[in-house]
């Protein structure tokens, strides 16, 4: 499946969000980023996911653009984030049938997340971090604070209109220099949301990283939707949740655990498959509470609690390769926001 970069003015009822007439170099830059960004693992279950193939390409280098961008409307839109858009600021609403594309390593949002609630979106090669932004009213560095409780989570993925959800090649982060509930989640999957698959990601410098289910008492809700694959990911100086998965299917494979207190969190009832694995430096790294349980196969624990009940859950319906437990070194270096369009 290919994921095809249009070059198109993208008008709304009102106002025009893309960019004044492109010149030949950039008609040709925007070729080229539609030739190196052909897709071909997305995620296929539930029909699939697309984001903005076949919509009109935008490239956004501001707040102001971004958000236009992304939260006009649900018309099917491709999103070039080009360098650092820096704003203190709530989560962006998402609409769906969007594709969020990190240009480079360079492309960053710091200050602000991605609030997605509906269908279809794809977020790739995107950093999202709390930073030091140069203030214009005075010559100091004021902090801004990515994901603070108030401000929600650097990435949330809301309600059962959200499905069909890739995130990719993403940086999320914060520090370790506050209290545990100083932040919000790096990556949360919330209210029945579903089919969302979270893969070749880094997640680093937080305390309460990623949770699937937001309540003991949501299980109502969530109870057969929060599917949820986590694949190739890399995560390192964490505290906890890397998932902490209630009421929902879970599947964690090839992923690399550096230096994280409680990793993985199955729970109220959770069904999980946890495979070909690396925990180093972890304490608890596949565990449960309130009746989770899990199938685990070749993962490294490296002395690492590892006593969660057994799962039914032995397949998944789509198809995957495992790298073996011993050979995630290269998952270290390929996480993150690693491409380039």
């Amino acid at each position: 499946m290919k994921l095809s970069l249009v070059l198109s003015l993208c008008l709304c009822a009102c106002s025009v969000i893309a960019a004044p007439t492109p010149t030949e170099e950039e008609e040709e830059e925007r070729a080229n980023i539609a030739k190196r960004a052909t897709v071909t693992d997305v995620p296929t279950t539930n029909g699939g996911t697309t984001g903005g193939k076949g919509g009109p390409t935008t490239t956004v280098s501001t707040y102001a653009q971004f958000s236009a961008a992304a939260s006009a409307d649900d018309s099917a839109r491709i999103i070039v984030v080009s360098g650092t858009i820096t704003q203190a600021a709530d989560q962006i609403r998402v609409g769906a049938n969007k594709s969020i594309i990190g240009k480079n390593s360079s492309a960053k949002l710091v200050g602000f997340g991605l609030l997605i609630k509906k269908k279809n979106v794809i977020v790739r090669n995107l950093t999202i971090q709390k930073g030091k932004a140069k203030n214009p009213q005075c010559s100091s560095y004021a902090e801004l604070r990515i994901v603070l409780a108030d401000n929600g989570d650097a990435i949330g993925v809301q309600t059962n209109a959200a499905t069909n959800i890739w995130i990719d090649h993403c940086d999320l982060s914060s520090d370790m220099d506050h209290d545990k509930d100083y932040y919000d989640g790096l990556l949360d999957v919330t209210h029945a949301a579903d089919f969302v698959t979270i893969s070749n990601t880094k997640f680093h410098d937080h305390f309460k990283s990623s949770l699937v289910g937001h309540s003991d008492s949501n299980g109502v809700e969530d109870t057969g939707h929060l599917r949820v694959t986590y694949a190739n990911s890399y995560w390192t100086n964490l505290n906890s949740r890397g998932p902490s998965l209630r009421f929902g299917t879970g599947h964690v494979f090839n992923s690399y655990y550096e230096n994280m207190s409680d990793v993985i969190n199955t729970r109220d009832g959770a069904q999980m498959l946890v495979e070909s694995n690396y925990f180093t430096g972890a304490d608890k790294a596949l565990y449960t509470v309130d009746t989770g349980k899990a199938v685990q196969r070749d993962n490294q624990f490296n002395g690492a609690e590892a006593d969660a009940p057994t799962s039914t859950l032995t397949s998944v319906p789509y198809s995957y390769s495992l790298l073996e437990s011993g050979n995630l070194a290269s998952v270290k270096s390929s996480a993150g926001a690693t491409l380039s369009f």
